[in-house]
């Protein structure tokens, strides 16, 4: 079976989903190198808060367009039952991985009872599972209930704190689990993967209402962001914060509503324009967006051995220690990289990242014959 990524009801790529999910991929990779390069996750300098803050794209376009694949790929199936094993399994495998392989590339720590990362990848991986579930429901209700888990999200903070088990869905606040650090909780994020799959169906209708439909959703959405951000920064203490920091700087973990807002509807609203790229550097995404789990797994090693050579140069020792809890990093302020370093490790990661995801796209097409790719 082929990639289990988007198709029109004739079964043909859709290249603007690829492309943007390659920039989602190009954009997360500067955080991860902010990870290891120890520049703290913004602040007062403006271009490191907005070398943090472009990277709040990537999770919200990530999770929406994998809701958006599962959709189209029911379509291409022809069967739920065959969508939901897919979505089961492939979820379970994700979880797998990020509790070993990733959180080894990320780390280099092979004391699993020390520190355990449970990240995107995990987040990703229970959605699906849970996707696998709903994807039973009437359509109506998937993406209409996916929106109220979205809009109507603090309900779930009522739930008492000591019903430890309901933490693994919302809170980040994991007290009496230590061994487990979770980055992302479900709730939003179901909401979000079952929006995307709504969009699916937008997506099969023809170019000119999609164009129209993305343009509304999109737009919508950044003019209630723009509102309600600036409504609640009126009604907030004054502080010495600039406006706009303020505005943008929206609570990502759990995600709130104007973090949605902010990351979704910009990614919505460049569907049309995403479709019409052309050129090397539209070539260039569209190969990272074909093999989004190679590239994932693939630029968090190729990452974490760079940062590892650079400190050789650096300081005249690889400095393993810093990242033995990583994506927690604690690197003294001296100790910290440089942003235009950041900048050039980025490049130099990408230009690798691009030959070896370009391979691997040729492979995977060129052996359909070979099932297990369709997992990776």
């Amino acid at each position: 079976m082929p990639e289990p990524t988007l198709y029109t009801y004739q079964h043909r790529r859709i290249h603007s989903v690829d492309l943007l999910r390659g920039a989602i991929m190009l954009v997360m990779a500067i955080d991860h190198v902010r990870v290891y390069a120890g520049i703290p996750a913004g602040g007062p300098d403006p271009a490191i808060f907005f070398t943090r803050w472009i990277t709040h794209f990537c999770v919200s376009g990530f999770v929406f367009f994998a809701g958006t694949s599962a959709f189209l790929l029911g379509q291409k199936l022809g069967s739920r039952a065959a969508l939901s094993k897919y979505l089961l399994t492939r979820g379970l495998l994700l979880v797998l991985l990020e509790l070993t392989l990733i959180r080894f590339c990320w780390t280099f720590n092979l004391d699993f009872k020390s520190f355990m990362l449970a990240g995107v990848i995990w987040m990703l991986g229970w959605c699906m599972v849970l996707l696998a579930a709903a994807i039973w429901l009437p359509f109506r209700v998937i993406w209409i209930g996916g929106l109220i888990i979205i809009a109507a999200q603090q309900i779930f903070g009522w739930v008492p704190a000591n019903l430890h088990w309901w933490n693994f869905f919302y809170t980040v606040d994991y007290e009496g689990v230590q061994w487990i650090n979770i980055l992302y909780v479900l709730l939003p994020w179901i909401g979000v993967m079952m929006a995307g799959y709504g969009f699916g169906r937008l997506l099969q209708m023809s170019p000119a209402l999609v164009r129209r439909a993305c343009w509304w959703i999109g737009l919508s959405a950044i003019v209630l962001f723009l509102v309600a951000g600036s409504l609640q920064i009126a009604n907030a203490p004054k502080n010495e914060v600039p406006f706009i920091f303020r505005l943008l700087n929206q609570q990502k973990y759990p995600p709130s509503q104007l973090f949605l807002l902010m990351t979704l509807g910009p990614v919505i609203a460049l569907v049309p324009y995403a479709e019409k790229a052309r050129g090397w550097f539209a070539e260039v995404l569209s190969i990272f967006g074909r093999v989004p789990f190679f590239y994932y797994v693939l630029h968090i090693l190729v990452i974490h051995l760079a940062a590892l050579l650079v400190n050789i140069i650096r300081t005249g020792s690889m400095h393993q220690d810093w990242y033995q809890t990583a994506p927690y990093t604690r690197i003294a302020e001296d100790q910290q990289w440089p942003l235009p370093l950041l900048y050039i490790v980025f490049i130099l990661v990408e230009i690798f990242l691009y030959w070896a995801c370009r391979w691997y796209a040729a492979y995977k097409t060129n052996h359909p014959e070979k099932k297990w790719l369709k997992y990776l």
